[in-house]
Order: structure tokens, then sequence, then C-alpha cells
């Protein structure tokens, strides 16, 4: 069997790469463009990890896998949900419950039970899973909690029950499989790649896995920190990573001989030149804190990055306070679109006071024209709101990608907002703790640049076709790539190998 890595980079620009691969920074990754393919991916809307890891690991978006944000809001709890988007954040609307949502309730709570993960399709083909600490880890193998780390220790009091994860699972120094000589010093941002590297280095050399996910996230982290434009730094101590685990497979030309590679982002980073806190706009229909709802609350207020969600929490009063939320929105400085759903189901894309051009779309699924992944819309209204326009019978956007598949996602999404909300080029919306990245990277929008990454593979059985030498496209292969393509790929390509090996005569 060809063994498989699926390495994600968090945040990797699909330019910053090129640059990386042009300056001999990332040998591993440009051996895997020159010898593959490589496509440039979109990511769903609002463009966050927890969205974007969870169709990455799962091949399907949020209207079906439920994930729909880094901090929304729980109906059937009424209560926030916060992922992380920054520590003051996770202090605000309480670290505990953080940390649990984060570590125990996305995967078996939030994150749909019958849409399988990555990892729970290959164990159920008997494959040798195994992942480093990422956001969506749910498998069919049951581990306990690690024991002897300072970080579990501190943690124990918070994080008791067992979870269900790959084969080999190593998150943080919390689920540890075991014992590799690795530790992620508390998963501390700088660390985790190398954290990655060694955990994936041990397993590879002794031969203790068949399909390997290496989270690579430091790449985000710097960009957050240092903008868009720093990432070669951080996508070479990535490639690092991945010739650490080539040197453990018997050096980097035996790797590629007897492994296949896939490589994703799930979102890009754009630079953050100003902060818009739409947050005061929403306040006279009264907030909702993280105590839950008082007397006189009325919505939820859900920022991430560079998109928000309103919810309205009493169902009864939506159809009243809808029109009112979306006037809000369109007249908040900062917002270059408000996506909402109207009171028969249809979609609806407005512009909003930072948009460059005045107008509206409206759409829903239909026979009228296709998009350039498939999807079927009827539509009326202004298309350049989102830099679109038809041709051949094809929606096409290169400012805002797919925008009405993605927005529609969004929309159909069961724990979504009734009103969301995309921020303008260069403007980020404050956390519930405050902070924002001027300065540095972010994304969230759905504008091209923060949702393009890349995805390129390496050594699939019978689908690298489609690279940049112009070999043909193999069959099934989309006119537009997306983060949703990933995990399809992978099971293809280990459902061919399990097959040649059962035909392989004995």
């Amino acid at each position: 069997m060809r063994r498989l890595v699926f390495a994600v980079v968090d945040g990797c620009d699909p330019g910053q790469l090129r640059q990386a691969i042009a300056a001999g920074d990332a040998p591993m990754l440009a051996r895997a463009v020159a010898e593959g393919a490589s496509h440039e991916s979109v990511a769903a809307f609002p463009s966050v990890t927890p969205v974007c890891a969870t169709a990455l690991a799962t091949g399907v978006r949020q209207d079906r896998h439920r994930i729909p944000s880094i901090n929304w809001w729980d109906r059937s709890r009424e209560r926030y949900v916060e992922y992380g988007s920054s520590f003051a954040a996770s202090r605000k609307l309480g670290i505990v419950r953080q940390l649990a949502d984060t570590v125990y309730n996305l995967n078996g709570r939030h994150l749909a039970p019958e849409v399988p993960t990555v990892f729970e399709s290959l164990d159920d083909l008997g494959v040798r899973t195994a992942g480093t600490t990422f956001l969506v880890y749910r498998g069919r193998h049951r581990h306990e909690l690690a024991k002897g780390t300072m970080m579990n220790r501190v943690a124990s009091t918070a994080f008791r029950k067992p979870v269900l994860g790959p084969r080999e699972l190593f998150y943080a120094d919390l689920f540890s499989s075991r014992e590799t000589g690795c530790r992620s010093q508390f998963g501390l941002p700088g660390v985790r790649d190398q954290h990655a590297g060694c955990v994936g280095a041990y397993l590879v050399e002794h031969d203790l896995v068949d399909f390997l996910l290496l989270s690579l996230p430091d790449n985000d982290t710097h960009s957050h920190k240092h903008g868009p434009d720093a990432q070669q730094q951080s996508i070479a101590a990535a490639d690092a990573q991945l010739r650490r685990i080539a040197d453990a497979a018997g050096g980097v030309d035996r790797f590629f001989s007897e492994w296949a590679l896939v490589v994703a982002s799930d979102h890009s980073h754009t630079l953050v030149e100003r902060r818009a806190d739409i947050r005061p706009a929403f306040e006279p229909f009264g907030i909702t804190g993280s105590s839950g709802p008082r007397k006189g609350d009325r919505i939820a207020f859900c920022p991430a990055s560079r998109a928000a969600m309103i919810y309205v929490l009493d169902p009864d009063q939506r159809e009243r306070l809808l029109p009112d939320l979306v006037a809000a929105g369109r007249a908040v400085d900062g917002v270059e679109l408000v996506v909402w759903r109207d009171h028969d189901g249809t979609g609806v894309i407005s512009s909003g006071a930072d948009a460059p051009t005045a107008g509206e779309i409206r759409f829903r699924p239909g026979d009228a024209v296709a998009d350039e992944r498939g999807g079927r819309w009827e539509l009326s209204g202004d298309l350049a709101i989102v830099g679109a326009e038809v041709r051949d019978g094809v929606v096409r956007s290169a400012s805002h990608p797919d925008p009405l598949g993605r927005c529609w996602s969004a929309l159909r999404c069961v724990n979504s907002g009734d009103v969301l909300l995309s921020a303008s080029a260069g403007v980020e919306f404050p956390d519930w703790g405050g902070i924002d990245h001027v300065g540095g990277g972010s994304h969230g929008s759905l504008r091209a640049e923060d949702s393009v990454g890349i995805l390129v593979h390496c050594g699939l059985d019978g689908q690298d076709g489609g690279g940049v030498d112009g070999r043909a496209i193999p069959p099934g292969a989309p006119a537009a790539w997306s983060i949703e393509d990933a995990t399809p790929l992978i099971l293809r390509h280990f459902a061919a190998q399990l097959a040649d090996d059962r035909d392989r005569p004995r």
C-alpha cells in the first residue's frame, strides 16, 4: 500500500508558497508541485479555521458538518461557543468552557454525527490512521487523557473524559496514544509544527501509520503577527517538518517513491489596515452576554475576525427584527456585504457601507445559471457587488470566488446566525476580548485574499493529472477546487490502493 501524509499548513497563501519555492526555501513542497499537481483552493465562508478545517477533514461544507464559525451562539443551550479567537476572548466568555468546546464538544457534540471524518472513513477500511493536534480528530479509537505531563496535571480538573480519535492520536500533550519523547510545550504557537514533525517522524520510523494528518498551524500564527507577506519564513519551517517525515521514511527519494502527499491550507491571509468595531451598531437590540440571556436581550453577537454573525434569540421575533438588523449591518462602517435569508427562504447578498458597488443579489437553487463547481441557481440583482458576471451560463468571480455556493452553505447551516457580515478590504472586527490584528494578517471574509489557499497532491493513485505541466485533468476533478476536495482525494486513493492489494496475486 502506498501510504499518505495529509499536511495542513494553516493559512498558507498560494503566492507566498510560490515565492518560497522560487527562493529554494521549500524543497519538499517544490518537489510535490513538480511531480504532482497544484491548485488554488477556495475556503468556506466565513473563512475561519474551525469551519474550514472541518471541511478539510470531512469533504463537506458547514450546511452538512454544522460548524459555523470560530464564535457562535448555541441556540439549543442558549450560550456562546468560542473555539479560541484569542486568550482575551476565551477569558471573557469562560476559559474552561472554551477549552471544553474546543477539545471535546467540537468533535463530540457540534460536528454532525452523520458526517464521517477522514479518520472514521479510513478506520472503517482498516487503514492505520494517525493525527497530530488538529481541531477535527474524531475517529473510531478510544483514547484516555495522557498521564504524567505538566499540562495534564493542570488540565485534569477540566478534562477527564476519553475521546474517540484515529488509531494514533497526539493532541497537544492532552492525548498521546504512546510515548514518543515529543512534547508540545502546552501547545504554544511557534512550537506546534515541531511537535507535529517529531510525532510524525516517530510514527513513520517505527512503521505505525498508513495515513497521517500532519497539522502545521504555526504559519497562521506567524501571519497574524507579521502579516501575509511574511509567510516565506513560516512556510520554510513547515517544509522542514515535511523533510523530517521524509528522513524518517528513509530519505526524500524513498519518501516520494513510497508515499503519497497531500498539502492543503484551510484559508489564506490578507493585511489588516484598520479595525472596525461594529458591536455598538447592534447594542440597541440588546446583546446577550457570557452569562446567558437577560431581560431585554434580543440578539447574540458573534465576531469572527473579518466576518461576524448576528442571531435573533427568540425565533418568534426573527421576522420583525430581521429588517432592522440588516439595515444596521448595511449602515455600519467596515462592512462590505450583508448576507441573510428572506422570509421565503431566498438567499440575499446586499452591499454594505464600505462596498465599492451598491446593490443586492437574490438567489436560490434552480436551473438558470451554473457556478464553477457545478451548482445551479436562480438569481436576480447586481452581481457586480461580488465582482461576478455570467459567462457562458456560468457565474464567475475573481474577487469573491464561488459567492453563491459559499453563502448558501453558510445560510443553510443550522448553527449559523440570522445575519452574516463580511468585512471590506483591510478591515477586521475585534473579537469578544477586543483583540484585532492591525498591521498583521487575518481572514474570515468572502473576499479572495482571505479565501484562496493551496491544494497540492503528489503520488495519489490516478489523480495527479492537471498539474503545472499541463497533464490531463483526471476524471471527476472539479473545474474549480475547494477545501472540500481534499478528503475525497484521499479516500479515492486508499480505495484504489486497497482494491489493488486485494487483486494482487498472493
